[in-house]
């Protein structure tokens, strides 16, 4: 099998204007977080898939449990590619891998 490691990012912005909002809010997130997403901004969540076929299944799951209001975006780039993310203002999360050099695949 060949390996081609991906970087699954989503966007979201939800509407908190009401306690179902909020529900829909916190429930997609802690959906996110069970994942394996990691936060990389407030809005924005990221993780690393093995290959196309774990995309498409990842992709499948998070329509599955997408809120019932709001806009969530998703994006799916090479791990080469989002090696390439510049910080214009500010620095990088440690907690979200930025190369596919420290990636172990078992």
């Amino acid at each position: 099998m060949r390996y081609r490691i991906m970087r699954m990012l989503v966007f979201f912005d939800l509407p908190m204007l009401t306690k179902a909002n909020i529900s829909d809010y916190r429930n997609f997130r802690k959906f996110l977080l069970k994942n394996g997403f990691i936060m990389m901004q407030k809005s924005v969540y990221s993780r690393l898939v093995i290959n196309n076929n774990s995309s498409k299944l990842l992709r499948n799951q998070v329509i599955k449990n997408l809120p019932k209001n709001g806009l969530v975006q998703l994006l799916t780039v090479t791990e080469k590619q989002f090696a390439e993310i510049e910080f214009l203002v500010g620095q990088s999360n440690s907690k979200v891998l930025s190369s596919i050099d420290r990636v172990v695949i078992l």
